[in-house]
């Protein structure tokens, strides 16, 4: 596995929706010009920590997961401005097999936690994903559809439930206001269809019950 990560600057919005909640119409949205085909993506992640919880301490998330096209280890930190994720490809490590942190990746967490690290839950997550793009086709954001299965590895409770997210894109606006008043207009496009701004920060979040 190579050495060198990649690193980005995630912000987005999560809803919370029922099973059968109906799409919202994303077209009306502010720049949206076309809603691009249905991408299907079986994900299937395995979030780390040590015994105490040193990671989560930190607002900082560790996982490999396989599925999608960012597939492989991913460290991510909650900031003001939203999730800095730093992410390394896939290994080659069965999926069913014990996990071992490549060196790479524990030295990115090194200032938080060190381990021995131990898997604390599992999202396996059946996402649809949607190109929200402008008049000249680049992306204005990413929508998600997501269906998931989690279980917290600790106590060996499972869950399960659908949310949605929509994730800034590269056409996505440059200025605070412009980016407010994008989400504003996807808060109420979601409410229009029954949907909610999510009760938890994150999948991770909810499954462990934070």
């Amino acid at each position: 596995m190579t050495t060198e990560p990649r690193s980005s600057l995630e912000v987005e919005r999560k809803y919370d929706v029922g099973p059968d909640t109906p799409l919202p119409d994303w077209s009306t949205l502010p720049g949206v010009v076309t809603v691009g085909d249905a991408e299907p993506r079986e994900l299937d992640a395995r979030y780390l920590d040590t015994a105490d919880g040193r990671l989560a301490t930190a607002l900082t998330a560790l996982r490999r997961r396989t599925g999608g096209p960012d597939e492989g280890w991913h460290v991510k930190r909650s900031t003001p401005e939203g999730k800095l994720e730093t992410h390394w490809p896939l290994d080659d490590i069965d999926d069913e097999a014990p996990l071992e942190v490549p060196d790479a990746v524990l030295r990115e967490v090194a200032e938080v936690a060190e381990p021995p690290f131990e898997v604390i839950a599992r999202i396996r997550n059946s996402r649809t994903a949607h190109a929200l793009c402008d008049e000249r086709g680049a992306m204005i954001a990413e929508f998600v559809d997501d269906r998931v299965t989690a279980t917290d590895e600790r106590t060996g409770r499972s869950s399960s439930w659908r949310e949605w997210e929509l994730e800034l894109g590269p056409a996505a606006p440059a200025s605070a206001e412009g980016i407010a008043a994008l989400f504003a207009a996807a808060d109420d496009l979601v409410a229009s269809v029954g949907g909610a701004p999510a009760a938890s920060g994150s999948k991770l979040a909810r499954v462990l019950g934070r």
